[in-house]
């Protein structure tokens, strides 16, 4: 075997590094051809892999057609990019550079949320109420197991998201200056002002709204840290408030919406868990959402001059109010709800409700964005509105260990104290177990019995067949009349104040007297200790879209499509019911009533001593839900100062006291009881956030107009100003271009 000849190696190596380096040369020289290779080339092995790859789509339903769609937007990018400069300049205009920078960006967006749909549906995959799912015509499509549909989001998605990744971070590093200008408004041209007036944040505004997706939700509890961070809450929107502070109007809007939906969704990841069309229902109405708020926003952003930097924490505290009303309303994940382990901060939303935590949480994240956004600016970077904010949260803080002090220096006894049975019983509704659910709740009572309850208290739907339907029937021919009638008996027999979720109905008659309809409804029921109902309370805030859909006759094929994904809807309660025990009154807001400020505090009015939340988040399967709605819930006894005791199907069965300390809860998915001693004081006040309700966000918002008068005022006067008293001007400059030419005639 003849020797290598180490020169021949080593002249090897330098040709081919020679080669390497030229076609990066080329590369950097002819970007966009090269990005519109690698597109076409993706977007081919995407349609292979759909078509014969090895997990083909058979079957395609209308879950794909999203992902589709997002192959032919690649094509058709790959395709423009391979355009020749004429046709390209044709197709694109004289903004070719700027969309060249920024339509990556959003196709990373669209591929972001794809996966993290694909994702959750791959957790769900596996679940045994999903699969009676399996025969639902093609509009669905469901994988066998999880492992199987994660190695599919995967092969599917992933080729997408390390393209647009890429193409997005080596643009940034290799041609900065490029992206500087695509970014900058259209005039500027000159570089200097360009990489003067384009700084870090706009140029890499998508990473940062990235990060305060990650921090926002880690802030709150997620599957990384159950309990959430608070500190995280002061900093997690500094990052988007940065991106939307250097940004265009048009930019600011996609990273607004992009923060929105993205945040949604991992937020609220388990409600595939509720039914196979929640999740994507509610990410694309708060993609809405967030769009009719930002756009606004924004315009007032960009014309109020008088304290800019609370513009935005106004917009989001009142936007806050508006995404949590109407049919529609969804308050969950409320930016104050990371704090809810903070007492001190949290005392002020007996004055303001849950808003003005929200509120000065936004105004530390507004200030610090403004701190480092004045980074890298050669100006010394803007200190008071951070320190403002500080301060006015340093006045939250003290106020409200003032108030925990003084609770603690009170000697008075309460007036009364209540003990309250509450029964985890761990079942799920939805498997039709209900003779096993029976016999659970009934093991556990039992036990609790021993500490001699004055009331025993069952979660949503605890006791599932019609009360009052199946105790007219014969137990002799029906199964569930038979377990009704075994109900019955047993909480006669337990001598002992009884409230359970149950199914409930109202007949509708004619005029003469003939039933023509029955509303059926989630309800709560009180029986006595002698076994009589007493009174009844119809769910009234349903969850729309899955419990309730008013919009039949406007929108009779979304109410059809609806109905097709097995949902069951109820009618809404019109009666604020109050529970009247012998030793207190009580109202049970059922699911995530508790989570409405504005409902609970009318039962408050209404008379409501204490708060009793029923609840089922059983069919979620994750403590981390559970863990959601129990922290927005225990908001509504600070702002009430009323205790709160939440009985569930299978967490947080849960004890708190008009502090919003935590005093009791269960461990999560567990046959278990919680006994709990409900101090009631004698005189419990009617604070300022119960008697005058959501006045906080509605204050923010009418001070947004008034902030742009008085800017609009001043600009007015400022210019009338230079109108009356016109400053001299200097000696007359002509243009360096012009200066140069004159020069050289005076050298001819």
């Amino acid at each position: 075997m003849p020797a290598r000849n180490p020169a021949s190696g080593g002249c090897t190596a330098t040709l081919l590094l020679g080669y390497y380096s030229a076609m990066a040369q080329e590369a950097l020289r002819h970007p966009g051809r090269v990005a519109g290779a690698c597109y076409l080339l993706v977007s081919l092995l995407a349609i292979y892999l759909t078509i014969s790859g090895p997990a083909p789509l058979e079957a395609p339903g209308l879950g794909d057609s999203l992902y589709f769609v997002l192959i032919g937007l690649h094509v058709v990018w790959g395709v423009l990019l391979l355009m020749p400069p004429a046709s390209r300049a044709a197709a694109f205009d004289c903004r070719r550079v700027r969309r060249f920078i920024q339509v990556p960006e959003a196709l990373l967006a669209y591929a972001v949320v794809l996966f993290l749909f694909a994702w959750v549906f791959a957790i769900n995959a596996n679940m045994d109420y999903v699969q009676r799912f399996i025969e639902m015509g093609g509009d669905l499509r469901l994988a066998l197991d999880t492992e199987t549909e994660r190695a599919i989001a995967v092969l599917r998605y992933g080729p997408f998201l390390v393209l647009n990744l890429a193409f997005y971070l080596l643009l940034r590093v290799l041609r900065p200056q490029l992206v500087r200008r695509a970014i900058a408004p259209s005039l500027i041209a000159d570089r200097d002002t360009v990489a003067r007036t384009v700084r870090w944040p706009a140029v890499w505004g998508l990473m940062l709204v990235f990060l305060s997706v990650f921090l926002s939700a880690t802030a709150l509890p997620s599957f990384l840290n159950l309990n959430g961070v608070a500190l995280l809450g002061f900093v997690s929107l500094a990052p988007l408030l940065l991106a939307l502070r250097g940004s265009s109007y048009a930019r600011g809007v996609f990273f607004a919406v992009v923060y929105g939906t993205l945040t949604t969704l991992v937020v609220n990841f388990w409600l595939g868990t509720f039914s196979l069309v929640s999740l994507q229902i509610s990410v694309i109405i708060f993609l809405f959402f967030y769009l009719l708020f930002i756009v606004p926003a924004l315009w007032f952003y960009r014309r109020v001059a008088v304290l800019r930097f609370t513009v935005i924490p106004l917009a989001w505290t009142g936007f806050e109010l508006l995404r949590s009303s109407g049919f529609l309303g969804y308050p969950w994940a409320l930016i104050a709800h990371s704090q809810y382990a903070v007492l001190p901060l949290i005392q002020m939303a007996a004055f303001s409700g849950v808003w003005g935590i929200s509120f000065v949480l936004l105004l530390v994240n507004a200030g610090l964005a403004e701190l480092l956004a004045g980074v890298g600016s050669g100006r010394r970077p803007p200190l008071m509105p951070l320190l403002g904010a500080l301060a006015l949260l340093g006045s939250a803080m003290f106020v409200g260990t003032a108030v925990l002090a003084a609770d603690g220096l009170d000697q008075r006894q309460p007036d009364r104290t209540v003990r309250i049975a509450l029964i985890q019983q761990n079942s799920d509704p939805r498997k039709h177990e209900y003779r096993r659910t029976f016999t659970s709740l009934t093991r556990l009572t039992d036990q609790s019995l021993a500490y001699n309850p004055d009331i025993v208290a069952w979660s949503e739907t605890a006791f599932v067949p019609n009360i009052r339907r199946w105790s007219q029937e014969d137990p002799r021919y029906h199964s569930l009349a038979r377990l009704v009638q075994d109900f019955v008996r047993y909480q006669h027999s337990i001598a002992t104040w009884l409230v359970t979720g149950n199914d409930d109905y109202a007949r509708v008659f004619d005029d003469e007297g003939s039933e023509v309809e029955r509303h059926h409804f989630n309800a709560a029921v009180l029986f006595s200790d002698r076994g009589e109902r007493k009174q009844t309370y119809h769910k009234i805030r349903l969850v729309p879209f899955t419990e309730h859909f008013p919009y039949e006759h406007i929108f009779p094929r979304v109410h059809a499509l609806l109905q097709e994904y097995d949902v069951h809807f109820w009618e809404p309660g019109s009666e604020r019911t109050v529970f009247e025990h012998p030793m207190f009154r009580f109202s049970t807001p059922i699911c995530f009533e508790d989570v409405f400020p504005d409902e609970v505090r009318r039962f408050v009015l209404e008379g409501t001593e204490v708060i009793l939340n029923i609840t089922n988040d059983y069919w979620s399967l994750t403590e981390v839900q559970a863990k959601q709605h129990f922290v927005g819930g225990m908001f509504r006894a600070v702002e009430n100062r009323r205790p709160l005791v939440r009985s569930t199907a299978s967490g947080l069965t849960s004890h708190v006291d008009e502090y919003g300390r935590i005093l009791a809860t269960l461990p999560y998915y567990e046959e278990l009881y919680l006994v709990a001693d409900v101090e009631i004081a004698a005189d419990q006040p009617i604070t300022f956030y119960t008697r005058h309700g959501d006045w906080f966000p509605v204050t923010a918002l009418a001070l947004l107009p008034i902030m742009l008068l008085i800017s609009d005022r001043n600009r007015l006067a400022a210019r009338l100003k230079r109108a009356r008293n016109p400053e001299p001007r200097g000696p007359r400059r002509w243009p360096a271009i012009l200066r140069g030419r004159l020069r050289s005639r005076r050298d001819d």
